[in-house]
């Protein structure tokens, strides 16, 4: 008899499991639906001519005559060539500015005795949580002062240090044994070499979770080119859509087609370091 009653309770509990499971499947399935849909739906309208990117009686996907020269007139309506190029050089500067300073800060902080290093690490840190509209004033006073005001420059300068960079890489080097860095004194290397020799080709899926989300910010800029930049041959990918639907607000294949390109470098972005990814949140948020 008491074998029986674990029978039924160990199919009980199978069961449950295998109910929980599915329940979570298709929770999963619901919020992935939720979320690639309005993308699907922007990749059918940017080969649609303005009429069918609405019609919904019925709606396709894929027209009979799909219109794949929206992706050849976006090129030409705007000078959407020079916005890439320009967007291209500030998102690979910044990128690598932030992974540079954000890593070598957080050495410091990690592996480094120095006095008020805490007091120092939390005041620094602090900033993130004060929104940037706060003092989006006077930084602009201060560049415009400095003459980068419609300048490139002035958008390197102001995102060349992250906090959170600092603060997700220092979670990092936590991780990492101090006896690596203290065996590499002891043989005569350098704090620098330590950080170059050592830390930099250890911390591999760290710097790519801060690549990503360093990529993505500042492609995706909005708010900040548009303070800083005013001269058309200066403006940024962003800037340039919407300069694009100011103009022409009724062309919505066209729009979408301008959308899809925007997209595609943090796609390939992405997808180069995923690997590295969910490797790079899971470590860096053991510690802390």
């Amino acid at each position: 008899m008491s074998g029986q009653k674990e029978n039924k309770k160990f199919r009980s509990k199978r069961r449950n499991a295998i109910v929980g499971k599915t329940m979570l499947y298709i929770v999963l399935l619901v919020i992935t639906a939720v979320m690639i849909v309005p993308f699907l739906w922007m990749l059918s309208a940017s080969i649609k001519s303005n009429r069918e990117v609405f019609l919904m009686d019925p709606f396709v996907w894929i027209p009979e005559v799909p219109k794949w020269d929206n992706y050849v007139k976006i090129w030409t309506k705007i000078p959407l060539l020079k916005f890439v190029e320009n967007t291209v050089f500030l998102t690979i500067v910044v990128t690598f500015l932030q992974l540079l300073t954000s890593s070598f800060a957080a050495y410091s902080f990690a592996k480094l005795e120095f006095k008020h290093k805490n007091a120092l690490f939390l005041a620094y840190i602090a900033t993130i949580a004060m929104p940037w509209q706060v003092y989006m004033v006077p930084q602009f006073i201060m560049m415009r002062g400095m003459g980068l005001n419609d300048k490139l420059l002035a958008m390197i300068c102001l995102q060349a240090f992250s906090a959170f960079g600092v603060f997700m890489m220092k979670q990092f080097y936590e991780g990492i044994p101090s006896e690596l860095c203290e065996a590499a004194r002891i043989d005569g290397m350098s704090e620098y070499k330590i950080y170059a020799k050592i830390m930099l080709p250890l911390s591999k899926p760290a710097l790519s979770t801060l690549t990503i989300f360093t990529f993505v910010n500042t492609w995706n800029d909005y708010l900040g080119p548009l303070i800083y930049l005013k001269t058309e041959t200066k403006k940024t990918i962003q800037l340039g859509l919407k300069m694009f639907i100011g103009q022409y607000s009724a062309e919505y294949g066209l729009i979408m087609a301008g959308s899809v390109v925007s997209l595609i470098p943090v796609i390939i972005v992405f997808l180069c370091l995923q690997k590295y990814f969910v490797e790079g949140v899971a470590s860096t948020g053991l510690k802390g």
